[in-house]
């Protein structure tokens, strides 16, 4: 090959990036999700805050009745808790990060690491804040469950499937543009009914303590959905997350 004058020969062999396993880059993007958590405490404060005061003002409602609330009550009331904290919950995932940062995340991992590290997160986040809200909730307005392990199995159902379908869904919104949080909402609410439904009949059959067969149907639709729900989340996010 003859050498032109001008011409830089390199004598470095080339080499390509070595490809990072994407299990390294969920946890990494998951580390990310815990110390900006960390660092701003107000947002989990509030959440907090949110339930403890939902909570509070059922007691109040119900004492001045004087009683606790009947079953199906005590039931639908702790799902429509545990629902609007896990919208005000997840709503922040994808909003507090503005245009150029969805872009540089874009050029360093890949579109399936950052879907599944926010679900993986936000089913962490609302597991605890379920935990939490039913501990609060039973401490005030008493404990009418007579199959504690089926209802705890059904929360902890009911907290990833939440995770996992608002996720996909702010994600959505967050690529929207405009009001993200009223567009999450209009999106969000259709998608949850279904799976609300089923979890407060499970939910129903662990107060009355009716025989955990009855349950089984509902209890496997719910895991097939939380986990179609992931499986559509990784195939079409990174179509989302190149528009």
């Amino acid at each position: 090959m003859p050498f032109r004058a001008g011409s830089v020969v390199s004598l470095r062999p080339e080499t390509k990036p070595v490809p990072v396993p994407l299990l390294r880059e969920i946890t990494t993007l998951l580390a990310k999700d815990f110390r900006l958590e960390w660092r701003q405490k107000s947002a989990l404060g509030g959440l907090l805050l949110y339930v403890g005061s939902t909570v509070f003002v059922c007691f109040l409602s119900f004492s001045l009745r004087g009683g606790t609330p009947p079953a199906p009550a005590w039931n639908a009331l702790l799902w429509v808790i545990l629902l609007f904290a896990a919208i005000n919950a997840v709503a922040k995932g994808f909003m507090q990060e503005s245009p150029g940062q969805r872009l540089y995340y874009y050029t360093l991992v890949r579109p399936q690491a950052i879907i599944l590290a926010k679900m993986l997160y936000n089913a962490l986040l609302l597991v605890a804040v379920a935990l939490l809200g039913l501990f609060l909730y039973t401490v005030f307005l008493g404990n009418p469950i007579q199959d504690a392990p089926l209802f705890l199995a059904n929360l902890l159902l009911g907290a990833v499937g939440f995770a996992t379908t608002l996720t996909l869904v702010s994600g959505i919104a967050a690529k929207a543009g405009g009001n993200g949080a009223t567009l999450m909402a209009v999106l969000g609410f259709p998608v949850m009914v279904p799976m609300l439904l089923l979890l407060i009949k499970v939910s129903k059959n662990a107060l009355d303590g009716l025989d955990r067969s009855v349950s089984h149907q509902s209890l496997l639709t719910l895991l097939a959905l939380n986990m179609l729900v992931g499986a559509l989340s990784y195939v079409l996010f990174p179509y989302l997350w190149r528009g």
